[in-house]
């Protein structure tokens, strides 16, 4: 009789497998884990990590990658293997053609980098080249932390550079020997030529090769840009100066100058060279562009502590997994978001709110990676790791930013559209006006001409202008905490005049706290915090909330303060111990009436906690002192909530959410920036005036529903304005979604974040006075590029096809062409990374 044996699924890929035949059992938490290869299990466990109590047992087709490798004796260098079928490698998903089983993602090859271009955004793909459009060198998508950012395209720029300066500044002495009295004749005789063809050919096919495949590839994919104008440009020059070498005899006499024809070989040389200075300087400068990212990156540490199997290990910050328990020892780098289960320290979280002073952190407080642990060590518990850490979303966040695209940029995507077309065709009517009109011997001029135009053309100035200042200018929001989602936010931003802001978590902290105790004549403050606390613990109420956190933090009234009262001394059975010290009381018999309050009974006292209402309806009738104050303290901005003992009123405690100490200042300052400041409420009409008051707010509108709110956004875009709207909550999101600029609080709601353009990390409004400087700083420099671009082109190429000869006499060399082209280029990056330095 055969016996059936129970199969176990493999919980990493799912495959049922004999628990008899398993390559690898883990026990974890009392309970066995069965897997089909050592790979399966190392990416339970982490990789190359085995715990204790784990049994390995080899079988045929189990081997792990590493060990297929080995056995092999080769590198694993495809990107997908089939953990039970050795020697079956994909650079593509799939399954396995021996077995089936999906194929699964090798860790030793690393994902791949996607490149883009910083001109055409919508261009990627997963390896190096250039882009099909305007030929530029595509970069990472995402900048690498460390430096170890991808510089293979500079430093092949850079040989090239060198190689063909080294070659070419022989070609240009020996072209321009003539100019000298005293050079020997052999410097202008055919030796000197033919040095000249010898030096130059290298210096234009293999140091200038790059910029003839670009060319080819633009007028392959009809995407005409600069390299295809250089690409012309320097290879007729070449080739004209090649044929003159090789065949003379095909020229006739007319075309000759002092009985030879002329060669160019000095005109190609220097701007092939010079057009690489250009890619150098250019590629160099773009790299800086990439530098905030770069330091944001460079924020979270490498590895983390890890504690598994009761030991501390170091792992790479990759490896980390959610729900696992990290040590941060003083000193070290919060490797990932997480909450602290043991251990009491102060964290620097300046990387966030800019704030220099530490933050002190005890057991059930939050941390985020990045963050700087300075006195204790702690325990924390991984809540975000990956991608899904606040580091990372930032990182996201700009990088995503730096390559939208600013509305601006679409002039210059229609004029560079129609831009080598029409410098083609300049370049020929060139070349036809002076091989037929031009002094002798015009077909030489004519070329050089022709060649100057292609040459000076510089499309690249133009289509840099608007990415590079974007890529800067972002950068530059994000060391201070302005986080800009779309290129258009910051457009808009510098057009806008009227700012809608929420008041609670805005131009408030965002958390009620008690801020007043006043007790009537027997109780003390002590004590009638206490009672309503006792009562208030059991309740869900936000201003309970409050109370109970009060009672914690061992809140101390201003004794001096208080209803009128006979007596200020405790009354015999005070609440107090014997050590004068307050103790936590325990509620029995609690009950909550919505919209009223709640009640309960504190050590055989009947204490109600609630509205004025309420506590009549309970047969409290002595309330005209506690109304009369609880009416002054809401004229000041605060709630107030009403205690009655034993059926007698008790007090009144006063819940206020406290201004920002930032918020007054950065009001006046949007102000002198000309905003006007709209506050939109769901608050009462009384807290609100008061709080629009004492900041001198423009307009106030309390007991604003949501939905209202981006109501009243769209009112106001309607009747002309440009409106940016500020808000932290859930309750904003419509509002932000609505108004031209979203501007929402980095603490408060993914949801605000992800329908607001800008997001403040500090989460006050001095970020909205910096995000307006920098969008006026950005425009500016954006619009300082275009100009620069259109006056270069629109003097350059005519004065290169000779415009001014007829009067002055003056003709452009092909040479100081390439010159201007590629200091053009260079000139508009290196205005965008002033950005970098503006004052905020």
């Amino acid at each position: 009789m055969s016996v059936t044996t129970a199969t176990v699924r493999d919980p990493i890929c799912g495959m049922e497998i004999d628990p008899q035949s398993a390559a690898a059992v883990v026990e974890r938490g009392g309970e066995k884990f069965y897997f089909c290869s050592l790979h399966c299990r190392d990416a339970f466990v982490g990789e190359g990590e085995a715990k204790a109590g784990e049994h390995d047992s080899c079988h045929a087709g189990g081997r792990s990658p590493n060990e297929a490798a080995k056995a092999g004796g080769r590198p694993r260098a495809k990107k997908y293997f089939c953990p039970m079928c050795e020697g079956v490698e994909s650079d593509t998903p799939g399954s396995c053609p021996k077995c089936g089983m999906a194929l699964e993602r090798n860790p030793s090859v690393g994902r791949s980098t996607i490149y883009t271009c910083p001109m055409h955004p919508q261009i990627e793909q997963d390896h190096r080249g250039n882009c099909p459009i305007c030929g530029m060198v595509l970069e990472p998508k995402n900048a690498a932390a460390g430096g170890e950012e991808d510089n293979s395209e500079l430093r092949d720029m850079t040989r090239r550079f060198w190689i063909g300066a080294g070659l070419g500044a022989p070609v240009f002495l020996l072209a321009m020997a003539h100019m000298f009295p005293a050079a020997p004749p052999w410097l202008e005789g055919d030796i000197s030529r033919w040095a000249q063809f010898i030096l130059n050919t290298p210096v234009v096919l293999w140091c200038g090769w790059p910029f003839f495949t670009r060319g080819w590839q633009s007028i392959r994919n009809r995407a005409l840009n600069m390299f295809t104008l250089i690409a012309i440009g320097v290879g007729a020059a070449y080739l004209f100066s090649a044929v003159v070498m090789l065949m003379p005899q095909l020229f006739p006499p007319s075309f000759a100058e002092h009985g030879k024809v002329g060669v160019y070989f000095e005109a190609a040389a220097v701007v092939t060279v010079l057009v690489l200075l250009g890619q150098v300087l250019e590629l160099r400068a773009r790299r800086r562009t990439g530098s905030a990212i770069r330091a944001l990156l460079d924020l979270a540490p490498k590895t983390a502590r890890v504690v598994r199997g009761g030991e501390e290990r170091d792992v790479p910050l990759e490896q980390v997994l959610k729900g696992e328990h990290l040590r941060v020892r003083p000193g070290e780098k919060v490797p990932v978001d997480g909450r602290v289960v043991e251990g009491r320290t102060s964290i620097d979280e300046s990387m966030i709110s800019g704030e220099p002073m530490p933050v002190e952190k005890t057991s059930g407080d939050r941390v985020t990676g990045g963050t700087v642990n300075q006195t204790g060590s702690i325990l924390l518990e991984a809540e975000r790791v990956g991608g899904e850490t606040m580091l990372s979303q930032i990182v996201a966040m700009v990088a995503e930013a730096q390559r939208s695209r600013a509305p601006i940029q679409r002039l210059a995507d229609r004029i560079a559209a129609w831009f080598v077309p029409a410098v083609i065709a300049i370049s020929g009517i060139t070349f036809i006006i002076w091989a037929l009109m031009g002094p002798e011997p015009r077909f030489a001029y004519a070329i050089v001409n022709a060649v100057a135009v292609l040459i000076i053309a510089c499309p690249c100035a133009l289509g840099l202008a608007t990415p590079m200042s974007v890529m800067v200018g972002v950068g530059r929001g994000a060391r201070v905490g302005v986080l800009i989602r779309k290129a258009e936010a910051m457009e808009l931003m510098e057009k806008v005049r009227t700012l809608v802001v929420d008041k609670t978590g805005t131009l408030t902290a965002g958390k009620p706290v008690v801020t007043e105790i006043l007790p009537n004549d027997f109780l003390s403050s002590e004590e009638l915090l206490a009672l309503a606390a006792a009562v208030e613990v059991q309740s869900e109420h936000p201003l309970g909330a409050s109370i109970v956190a009060a009672r914690n933090s061992g809140f101390q009234p201003d004794a001096s303060r208080g209803l009128p009262a006979r007596s200020r001394t405790l009354q015999a059975g005070s609440l107090q111990d014997r050590s004068g010290r307050m103790p936590e009381l325990r509620a029995q018999d609690f009950q909550s009436t919505t919209g009223g309050g709640v009640r309960a009974c504190v050590q055989g006292r009947r204490v109600l906690v609630g509205k004025p209402a309420f506590l009549r309806e309970a047969g409290i009738s002595d309330l005209g002192e506690m109304e009369h104050r609880a009416a002054e303290l809401q004229e000041q901005g605060s709630s107030v909530v009403f205690i009655a003992v034993d059926d007698r009123a008790a007090g009144i405690i006063a819940v206020s959410d406290p201004i920002k100490e930032s918020t007054a200042g950065a009001i006046e300052q949007l102000h002198k920036l000309g905003i006007k400041i709209i506050m939109l409420t769901g608050d009462n009409e009384r807290t609100a005036r008061a709080v629009a008051e004492k900041l001198g707010i423009d307009e106030v509108e309390a007991g604003i529903e949501p939905q209202h709110k981006s109501e009243r956004v769209r009112k106001l875009r309607d009747g002309g304005e440009v409106v940016a709207m500020a808000g932290d909550g859930i309750n904003d999101a419509p509002a932000l979604a609505a108004a031209d600029v979203g501007i929402a609080m980095g603490t408060g709601t993914d949801v605000a974040m992800e329908s607001a353009g800008i997001t403040l990390l500090k989460g006050d409004l001095r970020g909205i006075e910096k995000a307006i400087r920098l969008s006026r700083a950005m425009m500016s420099n954006i619009r300082q590029n275009l100009f620069f671009a259109f006056i270069y082109n629109a003097l350059g190429i005519p004065i290169a096809a000779g415009i001014l000869y007829p009067w002055f006499g003056i003709l452009l060399s092909p040479v100081i062409a390439g010159a201007a082209m590629s200091l053009s280029s260079v000139s508009v990056i290196a205005n965008a990374l002033r950005l970098r330095s503006i004052e905020l």
